[in-house]
């Protein structure tokens, strides 16, 4: 049941994950369509609260053609004992996850606008300071004329939220070989996930579909090859280091996997999925890539103001604490004239 402002007629039930259930809707306001995800009892889960919270603080912020929007949270009848959390957001017809698994023909061209709008979104963000820790083509939205949303922000780190680095962040598929081995990682993982997708799309299924987080790191060495002693100097492990060393020698296959691909998106491609983070290039650097020199449009590429750092230490949040600061996300949302 999803009970809703007057100001929305419900549409249609549209998705269902892990942390809520989205359905379409028409608001009368602004007479537009707009999602709306419950997010049912979240206080009653520390992680889930905090997903929740994460995700319409740090998006209060940080405002991209190609980050999704929150149009609003819905006001409760009782700030005092409500339990569901009701976020209202820009709609976008479907995910890239959808569009891959139709089998649907996309073209380089396709490829192409697609991976310039993550990297537009990533270069935003990182500019922010901001980790996704998650991409994935189910967490990356389109309408119907191609554009692209990142969304799904209830992973993302600042540079100022302290937590174990090693922690468990991103789908197994597209987790960089540092997070595989439990290293210190940093923006680069954002890169290596873009990498993971665009192969995805090239091939039309994940490249590093392992069923555990070993198996998926001996795909990733036989996709790019076994690191040399050099590419592994980030990993701090000595038991994951001899882990890798010990496994069978193996080539890079990642050049001559898309034989019919545009060679241009394959050596993106390339750059993009290096086993040492140090030698992937930066959102701004894969953007300048000569596979988007006739698209690329410069002075639609813009970076944050400043850094972004949440509002609140979620290590010393309680249950109380969590729900005190949703009702003021709430409530601020519920004040600011843009977000009306």
């Amino acid at each position: 049941m999803f009970e809703l402002d007057e100001r929305y007629d419900p549409v249609r039930g549209i998705g269902k994950g892990a942390y809520g259930i989205v359905c379409s809707a028409n608001d009368r306001t602004s007479q537009q369509r707009v999602a709306i995800k419950k997010i049912k009892r979240p206080f009653g889960n520390k992680t889930e609260a905090i997903r929740c919270l994460r995700e319409v603080n740090l998006l209060r912020h940080i405002r991209h053609q190609n980050i999704i929007e929150i149009r609003g949270i819905m006001q409760p009848a009782d700030y005092g004992s409500f339990n569901d959390v009701y976020v209202v957001y820009e709609f976008m017809d479907t995910d890239l996850h959808q569009i891959i698994r139709s089998g649907q023909t996309l073209t380089d061209d396709h490829h192409k606008f697609l991976v310039m709008q993550m990297l537009q979104g990533l270069k935003y963000l990182h500019s922010a300071d901001v980790i996704h820790r998650d991409l994935k083509p189910s967490n990356l939205l389109l309408n119907e004329n191609c554009d692209l949303k990142i969304a799904d922000f209830g992973l993302a780190r600042s540079k100022d939220c302290r937590d174990d680095m090693t922690q468990y962040v991103v789908t197994r598929w597209y987790r960089a070989p540092e997070l595989l081995l439990m290293s210190p990682y940093n923006k680069a993982i954002d890169l290596w996930s873009v990498g993971c997708i665009l192969g995805e799309m090239l091939q039309g299924a994940a490249l590093f579909k392992g069923r555990d987080q070993m198996e998926t790191l001996y795909k990733v060495v036989e996709l790019v090859g076994k690191p040399t002693d050099n590419e592994m100097r980030h990993i701090l492990d000595s038991i994951m280091k001899q882990f890798i060393q010990n496994m069978r020698q193996t080539e890079r296959k990642v050049e001559t996997l898309f034989p019919d691909a545009n060679p241009l998106a394959v050596d993106l491609l390339s750059s993009l999925l290096q086993f040492d983070p140090a030698r992937r290039p930066t959102a701004a650097e894969a953007l300048a890539h000569p596979w988007f020199r006739d698209i690329r449009v410069h002075n639609a590429e813009t970076i944050a103001p400043h850094a972004f750092a949440y509002e609140f230490d979620e290590d010393a949040l309680d249950p109380t604490g969590i729900r005190d600061l949703m009702c003021r996300e709430i409530q601020i949302w519920n004040r600011t004239p843009q977000h009306a």
